[in-house]
């Protein structure tokens, strides 16, 4: 709904600090599947809960015979519990690419797989 340039970083050179760098984080943090070092930030949505006032129909496994659903309202709101949940998968998520880039046999080996790519990093 807003165009393209309203959500770009633009991109720009520190002479200080030898690095690139942007003022804003319109991308939330990954472009084009990579990091780009800014703080990363999802949008999560979530489905209706799954119930409704009005008894739908069913079946019974058993008999085969039909009959209207139970009405039945257990959560009357999901948000709190989603909101825990995505952010324990979206942690799961990042420490398995974590992993697949820097991962070793120990924590050890892990440690100085991260370590050596922040020194290469530091060299350009």
């Amino acid at each position: 709904r807003i165009p393209g340039s309203a959500v770009h970083d633009e991109i720009f050179y520190s002479s200080d600090t030898k690095r690139f760098y942007s003022n804003t984080n319109r991308a939330g943090g990954v472009e084009g599947g990579i990091s780009n070092g800014s703080d990363i930030r999802a949008r999560i949505h979530v489905k209706p809960i799954p119930t409704l006032r009005k008894a739908l129909q069913s079946v019974d496994l058993e008999s085969k015979e039909a009959f209207d659903a139970a009405f039945e309202r257990s959560d009357t709101c999901v948000v709190p519990a989603a909101g825990v949940i995505g952010e324990a998968m979206l942690a799961i998520v990042l420490a398995n690419a974590f992993l697949e880039k820097f991962g070793g046999d120990s924590i050890k080996e892990v440690e100085g797989n991260f370590t050596n790519f922040i020194q290469l990093l530091n060299e350009y």
